[in-house]
């Protein structure tokens, strides 16, 4: 004989719709506890706002003379910024890219319609130290950009590694012109 609700009494479907209904209250509430635990843990991986405001800058290079360069710092690490003349410009381009230990041409290094103005790491590429060079009074090496004076390397015009120990190029930050005269660093 099987069992109707009318045989189990008044309570039996009941029950079964009330234990649903607790259950049903329990997860949520245990899924709202979860979500308010785990948002503050997700939220404190996030960066900062001195890391985030350090993420980027702006540059005016208005008092950059033609031929001159500067040393910003971004993100606490050195960034060189030369306004290159244009005897700089075409002894870059001159430079035969195949001969090149880290070959990259100088248009690479370069935004299109700003050629004169190269943004490169100012960290050497051999054991990080700086590079001379961004001052008229400090030796630019034989190929009359950037030199190493740690263990000798020297770049190019265009930041290329052309000789001494160094294995690559002075790495590209990423920038933006704004305007003619003002770039944004990240």
């Amino acid at each position: 004989m099987t069992a109707t609700p009318a045989t189990l009494g008044p309570d039996a479907e009941s029950h079964p719709s009330r234990r649903d209904f607790l259950s049903l209250t329990a997860a949520a509430a245990a899924a709202v506890g979860a979500g308010t635990i785990a948002w503050p843990l997700i939220d404190s991986m996030n960066p900062s706002g001195d890391v985030l405001a350090m993420s980027s800058m702006e540059v005016d290079l208005t008092p950059v003379a033609l031929g001159q360069g500067i040393i910003v710092l971004w993100r606490g690490q050195p960034v060189f910024i030369r306004h290159r003349t244009e005897a700089e410009i075409q002894l870059a381009r001159d430079v035969v890219v195949a001969d090149l230990r880290d070959p990259a041409t100088d248009a690479d290094r370069v935004k299109p319609g700003h050629e004169q103005w190269l943004v490169v790491s100012a960290i050497c590429t051999h054991l990080g130290c700086v590079p001379g060079g961004s001052k008229s009074n400090q030796p630019r090496g034989e190929f009359g950009g950037w030199f190493c004076p740690c263990h000798g390397s020297q770049y190019d015009t265009a930041a290329r590694i052309r000789k001494g120990p160094a294995p690559r190029n002075l790495p590209l930050v990423p920038y933006a012109f704004q305007t003619d005269t003002k770039i944004i660093i990240g």
